[in-house]
């Protein structure tokens, strides 16, 4: 995984374990148990399960956008969109063992954090290592 590949790699199994990790959130129905997704979700919709799903579905597309065109092609956006998307699974990687140590117990997507944190991790290695001009070939 070195150079722009080892970048593109690294980002897109991140998007793949958000899927993952939205699939957790969704069985452990986390629109119900913590109030931030209630929230998101009730913004999109009035029944909270279709608009956290509807939510969920929009961030992976753009996650699945992102690794498409910006990163995958080497676009000049693909670096801070690598690292909002760093920011954001940093946010879960954290987010949800933490919350989980409150609870004292398992919550919804605290599996899949765990690989998040990691991944985040390892994509934000990837952009410090490299020009910050462009991902690209």
């Amino acid at each position: 995984m070195r150079g722009p590949r080892g970048l593109r790699t690294a980002f897109l199994a991140l998007i793949c374990v958000q899927a993952l990790h939205s699939l957790e959130e969704y069985a452990g129905r986390l629109w119900e148990v913590f109030p931030p997704a209630r929230a998101v979700s009730g913004l999109i919709s009035g029944d909270l399960e279709r608009g956290f799903v509807t939510f969920n579905l929009l961030l992976v597309a753009f996650g699945v956008w992102c690794w498409l065109f910006p990163v995958r092609r080497g676009w000049a956006s693909a670096v801070p969109l690598a690292w909002l998307w760093v920011a954001i699974e940093l946010v879960n990687g954290i987010g949800h063992p933490a919350w989980s140590i409150v609870q004292g117990g398992y919550t919804p997507g605290l599996a899949t954090a765990l690989v998040l944190l990691p991944l985040a991790l390892l994509v934000a290695s990837r952009l410090v290592a490299r020009p910050m001009t462009h991902v690209g070939r």
